[in-house]
């Protein structure tokens, strides 16, 4: 291996970690909020980048029909519980706020019947794309999880793989098996001696650059960050001081899926994606959640950029391994962890 690929390798590992790192903060923040482990976050990035690919192919974002079922169901129960409080129903029913996201998920789903998305800027066909996404990680809280919140982890965990497994297979009927490949946002690159850094990979480093200095902010500075650190630190006494659990919840899976969903705008331009190809992505994002033990943001993103660049360096050395290699590097930090941390049993 000469400096020139040795540097090359190093691109694409960072270009990867890079993603990982998204994908391992959200799993970290759903985790430390919610005790949910978010197995479906793969599904949001698959869901970013299939639809961001149907949008510049001109067809229909399929993906409307989804979030339009989603939101009607959960208007409907909503309406139910009203109505089993004993409240006014058509207050219930029919007050701006409850209309509110059936409306907005409806304006999005005419949209998507409009003719000529190949013609749309790439900035908007991406924002599009996320305001397609995004609002699926809250429904997915309030319809999936809301009910069973106080749950036993090993509950949660089940619910997750159901979910997650029930994705893939709307996925399939949505997408197709068929995979998808976006066009880059910039075909401009950056030479650095003997390599070129492409334009798309530019894109990927900088945004999630600035996304986590973006949720280093949030989390350091505003109000609903510290309140969302607070729930993490200790749920009943964020309950007991005012903070809702449900809301902090809904904001974690928001947050979720808004990672998710730019993260898969972000790589389509660089690999094919298929419609069950975010588990695999979701995953080694969570081995770098792992490393930081599912508790720490530093650690687990620099975890995550550590899988990339293993993962890239072993496509050389051992291009058929390369798979195992990145999934055995959980083997000695969980043992590491399972020796020095005191084992409690949870409460059932």
């Amino acid at each position: 291996m000469d400096l020139q690929i040795a540097m090359l390798l190093g691109q694409d590992g960072m270009t990867s970690g890079a993603i990982y790192a998204l994908l391992a903060l959200s799993i970290v923040l759903v985790f430390t909020v919610t005790r949910i482990m978010l197995v479906p976050q793969g599904e949001f990035v698959t869901f970013g980048a299939m639809t961001m690919a149907a949008l510049q192919a001109g067809q229909t974002a399929r993906l409307a029909w989804l979030l339009l079922a989603l939101a009607a169901l959960h208007w409907a129960l909503r309406g139910w519980r009203a109505w089993r409080r004993g409240d006014a129903v058509a207050r219930a029913l029919f007050a701006g706020p409850a209309l509110l996201l059936p409306a907005v998920t409806g304006g999005l789903w005419l949209i998507s019947r409009l003719p000529g998305s190949a013609d749309w800027p790439m900035g908007l066909q991406a924002l599009y794309t996320l305001a397609l996404v995004v609002p699926l990680g809250p429904l997915l809280y309030d319809l999936c999880f809301r009910p069973i919140a106080a749950a036993h982890s090993l509950v949660l965990l089940i619910v997750s793989i159901a979910v997650h497994v029930v994705l893939v297979g709307l996925a399939l009927m949505m997408f197709g098996a068929e995979g998808a490949r976006t066009q880059p946002f910039s075909e401009e690159g950056l030479a650095l001696g003997p390599v070129t850094l492409n334009g798309q990979t530019l894109w990927v480093l900088v945004v999630s650059l600035l996304l986590i200095g973006a949720l280093y902010l949030f989390f350091e500075r505003s109000l609903y960050g510290k309140a969302l650190r607070a729930t993490a630190v200790n749920r009943l006494g964020a309950e007991l001081m005012g903070i809702s659990p449900t809301l902090a919840g809904q904001a974690c899976f928001g947050v979720a899926a808004f990672m998710g969903g730019l993260s898969g705008v972000l790589i389509a331009p660089l690999t094919t994606l298929y419609y069950d190809s975010g588990f695999i992505i979701s995953l080694k994002g969570f081995v770098g959640a792992v490393v930081g033990g599912l508790i720490s943001y530093p650690v687990g993103a620099l975890g995550a950029l550590g899988v990339g660049l293993v993962e890239a360096y072993s496509t050389f050395w051992a291009s058929t391994y390369k798979e195992v290699i990145v999934f055995t590097l959980i083997l000695p930090f969980l043992l590491w962890r399972s020796l020095a941390t005191h084992h409690h049993e949870e409460d059932a």
